[in-house]
Formats: C-alpha cells, structure tokens, sequence
C-alpha cells in the first residue's frame, strides 16, 4: 500500500485493501469461538472516582515511579524493564474530583497483536477517560509513533473527534451516497467497494466534511473509542535546557521528572483540562454550599437531571426545580427545570414536590 501511487485510479483499489486490513485486525482482536480467556489475572481493576487515567508506555520509562509520586501508592520499580506485570491502581483528589490511576504494564512493539500480554494492557486502557503516554526524552520520539501505531491498531483513536459522517443501513434502495462538501479521496465508487468488503449493500451515506478511507472504515467498524492523550515526556533531569525549549513545542505535551517530582502542577492541570470535568456544589435548604464534596459530572452530560441522578436515582422523581448559583444562569438565584445545562463551580439546590 505504502508502494501504491495515490491518484483517482488508485484511490477505489487502495479504500478496499484498508477495509480488508481493518476486517483482518477486528478478528485478531476479537478471536471467533466462545473460549476466551477473559481479561488476565491482574487487569481488571474496578473503576472508581470521577474518572480513569491510564499510564501507557514502553517499559522502564518511569511509570511506576510517577504513580508513587503522584498517589503515594506502592507500585514496585526496579532498574531492570517489565518490573510491572499486572495493573496497580492508585487515587488522587484534585479540585475536589477523585480521579483514578492506572499504572499499566509496559507494552512492546507488536503488542496489538498480543505481545507481552499487549492485548489485555490497550483493552484496559480502552476503558480510560484519559491516556498519558509516558516517553523517556532519552530515547527517540519514535517510540511516541510506535506506541500510536500499537494503540491505533486496537481501535483507540488518540486526540480525534469521531468523524461527521452519517451512516444508516437499510433493507433495499442500495447505496445512497450524499457529499455536502467536495471530497479529495471519496467518491461513489471508492465508497461501494469499501461497503461490498464489508458485505453492505444497501445503506445511506452522508460525507459532512472532506473525510478520508479511514474515517469510514471507522464509522462502519462502529467499535472505536475517542479518548484524550497527553504525552509525558519523563527524566527532563537528565537533558539541557536547550532540548528542553523544543519539547515544550510538541503538542499535548507536557514535561516532567518522577524522580525529583518536576513540574507536576503544569501535568495535574493539564489532566484537569484534558478531563473536561464540571463541579457543582450542593446548598441545602437554609444552610451554606457545601464547597468540600463537590458532585462532579462530565462536559456534555452536566444538565441539572444528570446532577440530581448523580446524587440519587430518586430525587428526580421527586423533582420541582432547582434554584442555581453560578455562571450558567443569567440572575442568581435563579430558578430552573432539569434540562438546564451547569457550569462548572455551579452551586444548586433541589426543591422537591411536597
């Protein structure tokens, strides 16, 4: 593929060989036949807290070290590779949210493809609410291709949107094609063969933006995951300040020293925003906010029924307004239905039906 000259002849044959390639990694992801053998002992870690951090990296690049530092949890660390065999959880509280971290096992090239028990380190990392890819700066940046090309492989999309592509299967009318904007790589022909290799021959498709191969094999698989990535790049002790300028130029990226504990207030900040998490306060009738133990929600599901479920399934039941505090209102206080989306350090009380 990589040999193959990218021109309209081309781009149709070129669609079909990805969607053979991508067909080809769900199975050796998803191995057919009811036997399998479950996540591994040692990886399946309940979730707690507000949200999942994971640790993903080659081995000996400080992960261990960074998860005692930063929880105060015992994760053994050694001066030799794959000191880590199974997953060592560890919690923090920042800005009032408990935020869970994952120090995985190191991953090697080839892991996607079951490598040092590879398969069972990404599939847990596909259940974080953010990935931090530790590097070495000692070692080349290539090893931040490798390990994207290893995640990818698996189904994790790194820092993307899922793509703005419509896709509906139906039972008759074959293939309906609709582009709303001129399309570089996609036409009818490259889209057909893409959906005849996956057996689809009825379905309506509608390109919002000019979107590659990828992006559609993506939308079929339907089985990808879009999950936030900072790249922290480890033992800046050990390099000039120089080397150091350049690397704060890389995107999502954010520099530190486990050892010696440097510039963990720039990573605990840079997870905060990565997070997108929104605080809101509770007010009890006739007393003060409670501003200790904020009920912490996610961006895009932060609407006053999402707060009250949080609190309890049965509050909203109960449910006659809610009076806010904060910058999502216009006059404090104000008075609201559920549907009213907060904003983060939102203070809200609960006025229940009598």
């Amino acid at each position: 593929m990589a040999r193959t000259q990218r021109n309209k002849a081309t781009m149709g044959h070129l669609g079909l060989l990805k969607a053979r390639l991508a067909k080809l990694k769900r199975e050796l992801i998803e191995p057919k036949g009811g036997g399998g053998g479950g996540t591994g002992e040692g990886f399946d870690v309940a979730k707690t807290g507000d949200a999942r951090v994971g640790f993903v990296g080659f081995p000996s690049v400080g992960k261990s070290t960074l998860l005692s530092n930063l929880a105060g949890v015992y994760s053994e660390v050694a001066a030799y590779e794959f000191t880590t065999l199974t997953t060592v959880p560890g919690v923090i509280k920042y800005k009032g949210a408990k935020i869970q971290l994952l120090d995985l096992p190191g991953i090697i090239e080839g892991a996607k493809d079951g490598k040092g028990r590879g398969k069972q380190v990404i599939a847990v990392a596909r259940t974080c609410s953010l990935i931090l890819i530790v590097l070495d700066v000692l070692k080349p940046l290539q090893h931040k291709r490798l390990i994207e090309h290893e995640v990818e492989g698996f189904g994790i999309r790194l820092n993307k949107q899922p793509p703005n592509i419509g896709f509906k299967r139906k039972d008759k009318g074959g293939i309906n094609l609709q582009c709303l904007v001129p399309q570089s790589e996609l036409d009818g022909d490259v889209v057909k063969g893409i959906l005849n290799e996956y057996k689809i021959h009825n379905a309506d498709i509608t390109l919002r933006y000019d979107a590659t191969a990828e992006d559609l094999i993506d939308v079929i698989e339907g089985n990808r995951v879009y999950i936030p990535a900072i790249y922290v790049l480890n033992k800046i002790d050990q390099i000039t300040i120089e080397e150091l300028d350049v690397i704060y130029k890389i995107p999502h990226c954010v520099p530190i020293s486990a050892h010696h504990k440097w510039n963990f207030d720039d990573l605990l900040e840079l997870i905060w925003d990565y997070l997108h998490l929104v605080r809101i306060y509770t007010k009890p009738k006739g007393q003060l906010p409670d501003y200790e133990a904020p009920i912490v929600l996610k961006t895009g599901r932060q609407t006053v029924e999402d707060f009250c479920n949080k609190l309890h399934r049965s509050i909203i039941r109960e449910f006659k307004y809610a009076l806010v505090w904060g910058s999502s209102v216009k006059h404090t206080p104000q008075k609201v239905g559920k549907d009213h989306e907060l904003a983060d350090e939102d203070v809200v009380q609960i006025i229940k039906k009598v």
